[in-house]
């Protein structure tokens, strides 16, 4: 893949990676971090990327791997030496609540509630669902991206799920 492919790849599939980040991490900051990192990586191997594969299942990929790989850093420094700077900032939610209309606050509110369910969801459920609602790819596809089984992603979903409705239950019931 040249760099004027890899910058097409990127005006087309910005967003979604963008937002992809976004939820993963929690943080804005990290977020962005983590965005340019992803593309930074791909363009050091532009030239090993096929372009006529599923190139944003890749880049998904690709942020996945990075993410974890900072996770483990992470781990490992606060090991070494405990602090808490870095991750706080990921148990922050993410929503722009309009205060000027009702039922877009209620809307932002419910949907406030879903991202903190899913926010506190184990990394190996969280991932998943993103993938698969947020990112809208099929359960082959989020094996791909993860390098886990099709009927493991299965079968995470559905952990997950029920996990988002018991959590969620008490809240959509009032």
């Amino acid at each position: 893949m040249t760099i004027q492919e890899l910058e097409q790849v990127i005006a087309l599939y910005s967003k979604e990676i963008y937002s992809f980040c976004l939820q993963l991490t929690g943080s804005r900051t990290m977020a962005d971090e983590l965005y340019q990192d992803t593309f930074l990586k791909a363009a050091e191997i532009a030239e090993r990327i096929k372009a006529d594969g599923n190139l944003k299942s890749y880049f998904l990929s690709v942020a996945l791997r990075l993410w974890k790989n900072q996770k483990r850093k992470f781990a490992w420094r606060n090991r070494i030496a405990p602090t808490q700077e870095l991750f706080e900032d990921a148990k922050k939610n993410i929503s722009d609540v309009q205060e000027d209309v009702l039922e877009d606050y209620l809307r932002q509110e419910q949907l406030q509630m879903v991202r903190k369910a899913v926010s506190g969801l184990k990394e190996k459920y969280k991932i998943p669902i993103l993938l698969y609602y947020m990112e809208q790819m099929s359960v082959a596809e989020v094996a791909a991206v993860m390098g886990i089984p099709q009927g493991t992603v299965k079968s995470r979903l559905n952990t997950a799920r029920k996990c988002l409705e018991s959590e969620l239950e008490e809240y959509f019931n009032e």
